[in-house]
């Protein structure tokens, strides 16, 4: 199917096209570049140009460039353009203007990807729904998104993050959707503003993108929820709170057998849904998610049936049996909202010795000391029976915990990771958590090697 035609694309970046191509994708990376992509030579951290021949040469339909590279020929199937970032923005403000269907963009502190997971799986059955991949949520991220987008999609579920202030409302202006969901708001990126009140602003700044009337579905039991109100208000949308004091909220959450049976108050409907984990912040989500689903039109019944297929990501909380141990990867991000619901998850779950292995929560600013030392009080720490730390911020908390419950504390993530076998006994149930520079998922891939070798 066509994605982009030389003319079309042509027209939308104000670019000249050297030779008549249709592609039926659009890439940035040639690891993963299929047959028919257009290859964006995009100049992050290495210059995209100088992989245009090598895109061609599996089969790119075209490139889009601001020179012709080295050792192409001026006659290759190229999209010559002033700035190629500008142009990728281009594109994507092309691909949402043609497109008829539905848009929903989702943001927050935490569980931005897995909530756009959730609304893709819940959408399964009513027509073309197109999803950002991965965390493709940035400046390079949202556009590529759009500009993959398919003609006749009839949802769209659009990821919009940040790292400093400023970044999200050209984002949500350049999606243009009819419904904006926010997670939660917490203390991730907090170097860059100062105070949690300054990442609300930021987060709430994703209403300004919105169309006429639209929707804004946000966390309600936040003490920075009115200034999410106020920014939806000065954006004109209309207000849908979930949580448990929402107008969208969870009636019943029943840990279940590893999972979670709930039942829901979505805007007037009752609904029942389960969902394959024991973290009780995703069933929170699911919440919202139902209920941007149903104002954006969905089937909200049926979406809700489809929750159970959903499964939270690789190192976004998911659950799995590995060999004598059941492992909770969550090694992606960190921050003190995200590791408190980490640990409710661990605690939520049945069997041996609970273990938590955490790794360093980055970008907390000048608190980030105490927030580290706060986690010893969390009250799912009682149910926690071993804690292993690595990493100097995390040392904090190793010395506020209770002497029966330090494990282990280390300098850096690949110490832990060297004696990660010693660190655990069949049946236990671990936690690995920490920010992604932590290096923490080191201990991840540690235990899965050990699994590995014993099945061996």
């Amino acid at each position: 199917m066509s994605l982009w035609t030389a003319e079309d694309a042509a027209a939308a970046t104000g670019g000249r096209a050297t030779s008549d191509w249709t592609a039926t994708g659009v890439s940035i990376d040639t690891r993963t570049i299929a047959p028919g992509d257009l290859f964006v030579a995009l100049q992050a951290g290495r210059d995209g140009h100088d992989f245009v021949a090598q895109a061609l040469a599996k089969g790119a339909a075209a490139a889009l460039v601001s020179r012709i590279p080295e050792g192409v020929s001026p006659d290759a199937p190229l999209l010559i353009v002033a700035d190629v970032l500008a142009a990728l923005e281009d594109l994507g403000r092309a691909g949402r203007a043609r497109m008829a269907g539905r848009v929903i963009a989702i943001t927050g502190s935490v569980g931005k990807t897995s909530t756009k997971k959730m609304a893709r799986v819940a959408l399964a059955g009513q027509g073309v729904i197109h999803a950002a991949e991965a965390s493709y949520n940035n400046h390079w991220g949202v556009p590529l998104t759009l500009a993959r987008m398919p003609s006749d999609t009839d949802f769209a579920i659009i990821e919009i993050g940040m790292s400093n202030p400023g970044e999200i409302a050209p984002l949500s202006r350049m999606a243009r959707p009819h419904v904006a969901m926010i997670t939660t708001v917490a203390a991730a990126h907090l170097e860059a503003f100062g105070a949690i009140e300054g990442i609300a602003h930021e987060k709430g700044a994703i209403f300004e993108g919105l169309q006429p009337v639209g929707h804004a579905i946000l966390p309600e039991d936040l003490p920075v929820t009115q200034i999410l109100r106020d920014c939806a208000d000065r954006a004109g949308a209309v207000v849908v709170g979930f949580g448990d004091h929402g107008s969208a909220r969870p009636l019943r959450i029943v840990p279940q057998d590893g999972a979670l049976s709930c039942h829901a108050r979505i805007l007037g409907d009752t609904l029942a849904f389960t969902l394959p984990t024991t973290g009780r912040h995703f069933a929170m989500n699911a919440v919202g998610v139902l209920a941007a689903l149903s104002v954006a039109g969905a089937d909200v019944a049926q979406a809700a049936a489809h929750l159970s297929d959903w499964h939270p990501p690789q190192g976004r909380g998911a659950v799995e049996d590995l060999g004598d141990i059941r492992l909770i990867d969550d090694a992606f991000n960190a921050n003190p909202t995200s590791l408190s619901a980490g640990l409710a998850t661990l605690a939520g779950l049945q069997g041996g010795r609970r273990v938590a292995i955490l790794g360093d929560m980055l970008e907390l600013g000048a608190d980030e000391a105490a927030m580290h030392r706060a986690v010893a009080d969390d009250p799912a720490m009682a149910e926690v029976d071993l804690v292993h730390c690595a990493g100097t911020r995390m040392r904090h908390l190793f010395d506020a915990l209770p002497e029966g419950r330090r494990g282990l504390w280390t300098e850096t993530a690949a110490e832990l990771a060297a004696i990660a076998p010693d660190l655990i006994r069949a049946g236990d149930i671990v936690l690995v958590k920490g920010s992604k520079s932590s290096r923490i998922s080191a201990v991840v891939g540690a235990l899965r090697a050990r699994a590995a070798q014993d099945k061996g």
